[in-house]
Parts: structure tokens; sequence; C-alpha cells
């Protein structure tokens, strides 16, 4: 699924914890469903950054030849602008996109 597709708030907003409690039963399993999604969202993003800014890598470690690279330091500043993992995860749950399992119910 790509986070690309996914409108998420920028910054810090207010969250109405029954809305989260409402999708699992438990507000406490949403909020590890919302964690473990995060996490592979981030892990995502820095694979994707990093493997952008391997293009502009360089071969040699001398430090003359250090210079600024304008693309790489756009291609940071975009990273830096998106939204947070947490908040594209909280939305994803609310907007239903994301599977929860719990073995442990099902027995």
């Amino acid at each position: 699924m790509s986070t690309r597709n996914i409108i998420a708030e920028k910054s810090t907003v207010t969250r109405d914890t029954i809305l989260l409690e409402e999708k699992t039963g438990n507000i406490y399993e949403s909020l590890v469903v919302i964690s473990k999604r995060s996490n592979q969202i981030s892990a995502d993003m820095k694979e994707e950054l990093t493997q952008k800014l391997q293009e502009f890598a360089s071969s040699t470690d001398n430090l003359e030849e250090i210079f600024e690279n304008r693309e790489q330091i756009e291609i940071s500043k975009h990273y830096e602008r998106m939204a947070k993992a947490t908040a594209i995860a909280t939305q994803e749950l609310l907007e239903d996109k994301i599977y929860v399992r719990n073995p442990e119910s099902e027995e």
C-alpha cells in the first residue's frame, strides 16, 4: 500500500480516543496497531530516502572534495516536510485501511 495517497496531518492534532477504540475494541490495542504500522512506514520511507541519496554518494572520502549538493538538500527537505509515520498510520487506521488480526481472540 502506498503511503503517498494518504492525506495525514503534518503537525500534532488532538484525536478522539473513542474513534480509535472503536476500530479494535481496545484503545491500547489500537495504539499497538498504530505503532507497528508506523514502524513499517518509517522503515519504508527511510529505505526510499537512502536509495535516493545513494545517487549522490561519492566514492572518495576526501574532505576537500565534499561540497554542498543542492539536489541532495532538496530531497532531504522534501522528506522532512512529509507527514510523520505515526500520523499516516493513525489516518490509515481511522479509514479502515489496516487489516487488524488478533490470533488470541480468534481461538
